[in-house]
């Protein structure tokens, strides 16, 4: 079922949004031919006003729900800042939803938005289907994804704002090819598994254009509490390869940790390189190299986003998909 929306009633009646809340409020400041042109929109969409769509209307209040699993947060907390930051400007409401394995399936957390009628959403999880995407935008929800790129749909109302992980992964082994070494393994990230497949594409596709097959992908069961845990066992029958990839933080210092107990050094015997960035990779000894990500920037580009999206902006029908830029940061642990 269509959500007919205040911006639907604005567009039969060719009026302002200000002009329907006025009408919609009982305002006498509105002339009586634009009423009822207004309320003959009303009835023959069937829309039904709501407090927040009248809110909206009068620019003091909109409600955009955020999406996002528990474990993210600590990773997130920059692009939050932006999209918070913006969110002030634009005077929103916003309505956290989390998810978390076993508990809050994106079923419940797509229910619970539809109930709330929020206007818009942000998501940072972007593990779900095509099918949920198609339930939210079967309600007229504008969309936009922030982290990772998704997949091309035909769907109206979704936006991407995005890192192409891909392309870095494909960058970064590539530029080691050129070096002469292709002993490259990637270790397993069980949050993510966006970013890692995206990750996976990039690397393979490297090797394949080198006539080579990619199979140092470093996998861990859930027997195991950490990665810590898994590589200090890996290493008693292993050696580490030329080049390491992680995706995390935690995981970049169990790599680095769990080699140097098992007798190799960064970067001699191993090259270390961490894709997401963050403080604590500048904590350990040696420093961890990574990549720089416009984290903040991001936050703000999607919550702009999303305002044109809500405001039937026509600047964004052919530019919902916004790729961001990145840039390698060499620390200690690459040569």
């Amino acid at each position: 079922m269509k959500r007919i929306t205040i911006y639907d009633v604005a567009k039969e009646a060719d009026v302002s949004l200000a002009t329907v809340s006025r009408v919609i409020n009982d305002s006498n400041v509105v002339r009586e031919d634009t009423r009822l042109r207004v309320q003959e929109a009303i009835e023959k969409l069937g829309y039904k006003p709501n407090a927040i769509a009248q809110g909206l209307a009068l620019s003091k209040t909109t409600t955009i729900s955020i999406v996002m699993g528990e474990k993210l947060f600590s990773y997130n907390e920059k692009i939050l800042n932006g999209l918070m930051d913006v969110a002030k400007i634009y005077n929103y409401n916003i309505m956290f939803h989390t998810t978390s394995k076993g508990i809050s399936k994106m079923q419940d957390v797509i229910e619970s938005i539809i109930k709330s009628r929020v206007d818009g959403v942000i998501l940072f999880n972007d593990n779900f289907s095509q099918e949920e995407m198609e339930v939210l935008n079967e309600y007229q929800i504008p969309m936009v994804v922030v982290g990772s790129k998704i997949p091309e749909t035909k769907l109206t109302n979704v936006g991407n704002v995005y890192i192409d992980f891909e392309k870095m992964a494909y960058e970064l082994v590539t530029s080691y090819f050129e070096k002469g070494i292709d002993d490259i393994s990637i270790v397993e990230d069980k949050i993510n598994m966006s970013m890692m497949q995206q990750l996976m594409m990039g690397i393979q596709r490297a090797f394949k254009e080198k006539g080579k097959t990619f199979d140092q992908y470093i996998s861990y069961d859930e027997s195991y509490k950490s990665s810590y845990n898994y590589l200090s066992h890996y290493f008693k029958n292993n050696t580490p390869t030329k080049v390491v990839i992680t995706l995390r933080d935690s995981q970049a210092i169990a790599m680095l940790n769990a080699s140097h107990e098992a007798g190799y050094n960064i970067p001699d015997d191993s090259e270390l390189i961490c894709i997401l960035n963050n403080k604590y990779l500048m904590m350990v000894r040696p420093n961890i190299s990574a990549y720089t990500i416009p984290e903040y920037d991001m936050g703000a580009v999607s919550m702009r986003l999303l305002t044109k999206m809500l405001m039937d902006d026509q600047s964004v029908e052919y530019n919902r998909n916004i790729e961001m830029a990145y840039s390698k940061m060499p620390r200690n642990t690459t040569k």
